[in-house]
């Protein structure tokens, strides 16, 4: 199994990222896929006209399909243009699918995409295994990011203070 680390290490141009899923979901394991496109979207990628709020992956019949990821129309290409919101195959070997079928089977896990980028001038998705979030761990999570904050604050002015 395959274990993607972020685009930024790999040297990928990031397109979009999907800020959220991090806030709302339990990130278990993350894995990179190739995604089926058009040529007009691969054009408005490049232009960076891509929103991954609200996506999600499915494995239907042994394949794994990217939902709700919007692509804009690509302007140039009028009456060629593709449908902003249509299915998008990914693409993975069969064995990382089916580890990611019974891995999805499990109570409350998911397929999220985290970011869409560029590696080797392929459009690459980061998916990530996520378990969802209650609103109790969302305000344990603001208030451990609020506590680093505070700690790193008072480092840097201790610091500071003994120049």
């Amino acid at each position: 199994m395959t274990i993607a680390a972020p685009a930024h290490k790999k040297g990928g141009r990031v397109i979009a990222q999907n800020r959220k899923a991090r806030h709302l979901y339990f990130i278990e394991e993350t894995f990179e896929a190739g995604i089926a496109l058009l040529g007009t979207e691969v054009k408005s990628i490049r232009a960076g006209k891509v929103n991954l709020k609200d996506s999600y992956a499915h494995v239907e019949n042994g394949e794994l399909f990217l939902y709700n990821v919007h692509i804009s129309p690509y302007d140039p290409a009028n009456r060629f243009n593709h449908d902003p919101l249509r299915t998008r195959k990914l693409l993975m070997h069969r064995r990382e699918i089916r580890s990611l079928i019974g891995k999805v089977k499990e109570k409350g896990y998911t397929l999220v995409p985290l970011s869409l980028y560029f590696k080797n001038g392929k459009v690459k998705v980061e998916l990530a295994l996520a378990r969802g979030k209650k609103d109790v761990d969302k305000r344990q999570t603001i208030a451990e990011r609020d506590a680093r904050r505070e700690m790193e604050r008072a480092f840097k002015e201790k610091k500071l203070g003994k120049r």
